[in-house]
């Protein structure tokens, strides 16, 4: 059934952990229980979720239930809804696995939790933890807020008390794309209350995502509790970003000495940075007369062998005859870190990472080395390549909004260049299904790797095809337009695609079972009279409004949904093309710590990009209609000043159609 989770569960975090068969069982157990008494209170849930299997009574007492759900939630009045009951629901699961130790037959979200809900099962590796912190150690050293808890001791586990009120992660994301975050957003009282934690947690996974780690199933409970193995892994992206940022041609241009002729230029351009990097390290290796390629930051480096050669091209004058000479391979690594350590070069990892084969941590120290001396020529003469290349900034904007976009979907292929990696269609495909569950037919699929160009066309016909079922504007586009890599086609679809998204989730959110669709003009009619219930005179007449650009609307509107999330102390008049520029770096970090996932950058407001905008105001206003209206500011309700919204729906909502995530509240 087409769109059934999205319909079921808003939240997309949720819509991950449960096959479809699962959620229509659950959600038929929580109606029949609701149906009942006429309503669910938390105090009802261990009597009545003992009939189901997972969490039954086969583990877990009544009494039990009652006391692991009033240490959740004291308030065992409270109405439950379905969004909440499946917390409840995953959260006993795993009180009942970690309690007894059950080895029973499990259903697959039981799996997940083995996977990514209890602690107990998982470990960490120190040496990658010693790293992190180190990284963290020099990088942070000074900042102001945060000098008075480094540096951290990598023995022990204070970084993950540290990480627990938001601020470090969301300084290490500033570290790694500097500007992502205006740290004005950030709460950094000595003491925060548990809301001002979970909205730093909510502003470091929403930027997260923006900056292109994959945190879908992350969510701000987990930073809160001190997750160490999921902590860690949102780290390791992080830093992961920050040391591989200098590998494109934009950033360092003498990297066209690795290619020969412009054809290979594309290629080099459309590769992961990674892949930039082993090709890098091979170009200098073969220099050395290296005779081996290495192809990974595992297996290839575990002997030193590689690292000795690299070290002595690119700094010769650190050499020791020694290191190559060495026939122990952990004590040709410590050669090896003692040359990195006269060059100057900043390395977390140890002799015995090298030889275990630490990719992470082999990869970083890489990296470290292509930072601090790439031994690549300064000369021009090559870069010439480069003035034959388009240089269109909108594409390059737009293109890194659906890539992070597309990431943050959960699909199972990472998009690194979106014209490169959706060539064969099956990220599109998977992207698709995400969005309308049951749309692709998977049997005419073929999955990657697709040697044959003819079936790479069978997957982009698809996609054309379900484009139409959808009713994109798709005019003289085939398949093997997308297969052939044609920019400005796949960037019209990726954005129809993303449009049609944000509609939907509005669509399912309230108003699904009335058969009324979302249209952007409904969407700035509630933007403009809940900015007009303010008594404000800002009113935006367009997406594309030139009077956007100051700021100033979307801060009136950001206020309106929630009062208290705007400081007007810091807001500036946006006259100027700097002040407009903090006005929306202001806009998309409190739109984040309010719970919105945007991909766009400042630039997009302040030269109203009329898609990022749309997809900015429908964000504000999807988080806006997900929260409880006893949560809302006062004195705003559905249908105050809001005849578009009355016209598409005078019946009340059914108990799937406004459920929020009472996580989000820090409720759960």
């Amino acid at each position: 059934m087409s769109g059934y989770v999205g319909i079921l569960v808003s939240d997309p975090w949720l819509q991950n952990q449960f096959t479809q068969v699962e959620l229509r069982s659950l959600k038929s157990h929580f109606v029949s229980m609701k149906r009942e008494s006429g309503k669910l209170t938390l105090g009802d849930l261990p009597a009545k979720m003992s009939r189901l299997k997972v969490v039954g009574s086969e583990n877990l007492t009544d009494q039990d239930r009652a006391s692991f759900i009033q240490d959740l939630h004291p308030n065992l009045d409270e109405d439950v809804d379905f969004e909440f009951f499946l917390r409840v629901y995953l959260k006993l699961q795993a009180h009942a696995t970690a309690t007894t130790g059950s080895g029973g037959k499990n259903n697959s979200s039981s799996a997940f939790l083995k996977a990514a809900t209890t602690t107990l099962l998982h470990t960490i590796s120190e040496s990658e933890k010693a790293s992190y912190v180190a990284h963290i150690n020099n990088y942070l050293a000074q900042d102001d807020f945060l000098k008075k808890y480094l540096p951290i001791d990598p023995s022990t586990n204070d970084l993950f008390e540290i990480v627990k009120d938001g601020v470090l992660l969301c300084k290490l994301i500033n570290v790694a794309v500097p500007g992502t975050i205006d740290e004005r957003a950030i709460n950094t009282k000595r003491v925060l209350n548990p809301w001002e934690r979970n909205e730093n947690h909510t502003l470091c996974l929403n930027s997260a995502k923006a900056v292109g780690c994959t945190v879908v199933n992350i969510g701000t409970q987990d930073f809160i509790e001190g997750r160490r193995h999921l902590v860690l892994g949102v780290i390791s992206q992080i830093i992961k970003i920050q040391l591989l940022a200098d590998l494109n041609l934009k950033k360092t241009p003498q990297l066209v000495e690795l290619v020969d002729d412009s054809k290979d230029v594309e290629e080099l351009m459309s590769l992961p940075p990674e892949k930039i990097l082993l090709r890098w390290m091979n170009f200098q290796l073969k220099k050395a007369g290296y005779k081996k390629i290495v192809t990974n930051f595992s297996s290839d480096v575990k002997d030193a062998e590689a690292y000795a050669h690299l070290l002595n091209v690119l700094a010769p004058e650190h050499s020791n005859p020694s290191a190559l000479a060495a026939k122990n391979p952990l004590e040709r690594a410590k050669l090896v870190l003692e040359h990195a350590d006269r060059m100057g070069c900043k390395r977390y990892l140890t002799a015995k990472d090298i030889v275990e084969g630490s990719p992470n941590l082999n990869l970083a120290f890489v990296a470290h080395i292509f930072q601090h001396r790439n031994g690549l020529s300064t000369q021009t003469k090559q870069i010439s390549f480069l003035e034959n290349l388009a240089d269109d900034t909108q594409i390059s904007r737009e293109e890194r909004a659906f890539r992070f976009w597309m990431n943050s979907l959960g699909n199972s292929t990472y998009i690194n260049n979106v014209f490169e990696d959706l060539r064969n269609g099956w990220a599109l495909l998977e992207s698709l299904d995400k969005i309308s569950p049951g749309i692709v037919n998977w049997k005419i699929a073929n999955k990657p790797p697709i040697k044959m160009p003819f079936r790479k066309v069978e997957n982009c016909n698809q996609v054309v095809k379900i484009g139409k079922q959808l009713k994109f504007s798709l005019v003289n586009i085939a398949g093997n337009d997308i297969v052939q890599g044609n920019k400005k086609l796949i960037l019209a679809y990726l954005w129809q695609l993303m449009r049609y998204n944000i509609l939907q989730l509005l669509k399912n959110l309230r108003f699904h079972s009335h058969g009324k669709e979302i249209t952007d003009a409904d969407i700035l009619e509630w933007a403009n009279t809940k900015v007009s219930s303010t008594r404000s005179h800002s009113r935006m007449n367009s997406f594309k409004d030139k009077s956007l650009s100051d700021g100033t609307f979307f801060l009136e509107l950001l206020s309106a949904v929630q009062p208290r999330v705007v400081n007007w102390s810091l807001v500036t008049k946006g006259v100027t093309d700097d002040e407009k520029k903090m006005n929306a770096t202001y806009i998309i970090s409190i739109a984040r710590k309010l719970g919105c996932s945007i991909f766009l950058l400042p630039e997009d407001i302040t030269e109203v990009n009329q898609k990022m905008i749309l997809t900015l105001t429908a964000s504000i206003m999807y988080w806006f209609l997900k929260q409880p209206v006893e949560d809302r500011p006062s004195g705003i309700s559905d249908s105050e000043g809001s005849s578009q919204l009355e016209t598409i729906s005078n019946s009340t909502t059914d108990d799937s159609a406004s459920e929020s995530s009472m996580e989000e509240h820090g409720n759960l």
